[in-house]
C-alpha cells in the first residue's frame, strides 16, 4: 500500500477492507441542500444498494464517488485516496485534470442511458479508453474485449453498431466497456430503468455474475428483490441523509424506520 494510503487508513480511520468511505459527505447547489451529511463504509468485494425516493440524494451521492460532482464537505475515499483533491496538511487541493482521470479510470459506471458512442461499433466502444487512456496496445485491448463480450453474452455482436442493438444488450455492452478499464468499484445508476421490462432480467444476470465474482458496486436502484438477493448491505436515503441501513433481507422483511417501512410498502 502506498504511504498516501496508509496516511489516509490512519489519518481517518478508514477500515482495512474498505474500497468506498465517506463521512459526513455533503452537497449543496446554492441554497439547496442535497446532501446533509452520508457515512457510508463499502468494504471491497461486496454490493451496497441504494433505494429512496426521487429527489433523495441517491444519484447525487453515487456522482460524488467518482468526483463528477464536487464535494461541499465531508471526506470521501476511494481505495484510501481521494479521486479529485490531494490533501497537503489539513486542506484539501483539486488535483489536475489528467491525474483525476487516471484515478476516475479506476472507477467504472453505468448509468441510465447507455452513453455508448454511436458511431462506433460494439468492439470500438470497448477499445476505446483502454488504448487511449491506459494506452494498452490495440491487439490486447481487442483480445481482452472479446472475454468481456463473452463474459456477458454479446460476443456476437463485436461489429454492430449502438442502434442495432436492444436497450439491454446496449447496457451491457456498457457493462462490458466500463470493465475493459478494469476498474476497482464499478456504480449503478438506475441501470435497469430505461429499459423495456423484458429486457430487465438480461442485465440484473450479468450484475449477478458481477457480484459473485467479487467485483465491488455501489447501485442505486429500484429493484428491490435484486437488492434482496444479491446486496451485501441495503441503504436507503431520503432527504438528503441515510435513513436506514442494514442485512437487505432483514431490512426488508423489519424495518426499523417508519419512513423505510412507508417506502418499502409502495415499492414492494
Amino acid at each position: 500500500m502506498s504511504d498516501v494510503k496508509s496516511e489516509n487508513r490512519a489519518r481517518f480511520g478508514v477500515p482495512a477492507n474498505s474500497m468506498v468511505f465517506a463521512r459526513g459527505v455533503r452537497k449543496t447547489y446554492g441554497q439547496l441542500e442535497v446532501l446533509k451529511g452520508v457515512d457510508l463504509d463499502v468494504p471491497e468485494g461486496s454490493v451496497a444498494c441504494i433505494i429512496g425516493p426521487s429527489g433523495s440524494g441517491k444519484s447525487t451521492f453515487l456522482r460524488c464517488i467518482n468526483h463528477l460532482e464536487k464535494l461541499s464537505g465531508g471526506i470521501l475515499l476511494v481505495d484510501s485516496q481521494f479521486v479529485g483533491y490531494d490533501l497537503q496538511g489539513d486542506k484539501l487541493y483539486e488535483v489536475k485534470d489528467d491525474l483525476l482521470c487516471r484515478r476516475r479510470a479506476e472507477i467504472g459506471m453505468l448509468f441510465q442511458s447507455f452513453n455508448l458512442f454511436s458511431h462506433m461499433t460494439v468492439m470500438e466502444n470497448l477499445i476505446e479508453a483502454p488504448t487511449q487512456v491506459r494506452r494498452i496496445p490495440v491487439d490486447q485491448a481487442k483480445t481482452e474485449a472479446e472475454v468481456l463480450l463473452r463474459r456477458v453474452g454479446l460476443a456476437d455482436k463485436v461489429d454492430r453498431y449502438p442502434r442495432e442493438l436492444s436497450g439491454g444488450q446496449q447496457q451491457r455492452v456498457a457493462i462490458a466497456r466500463a470493465l475493459a478499464m478494469k476498474p476497482k468499484v464499478l456504480l449503478f445508476d438506475e441501470p435497469t430503468s430505461a429499459l423495456d421490462p423484458e429486457l430487465v432480467g438480461e442485465v440484473l444476470q450479468v450484475m449477478r455474475d458481477l457480484a459473485e465474482s467479487g467485483m465491488t458496486m455501489v447501485v442505486v436502484t429500484h429493484e428491490v428483490g435484486f437488492a434482496r438477493e444479491i446486496g451485501d448491505q441495503l441503504v436507503f436515503m431520503d432527504g438528503g441523509v441515510i435513513v436506514e441501513r442494514g442485512a437487505p433481507r432483514e431490512m426488508i422483511a423489519n424495518p426499523v424506520s417508519p419512513r423505510t417501512r412507508e417506502f418499502l410498502s409502495r415499492v414492494l
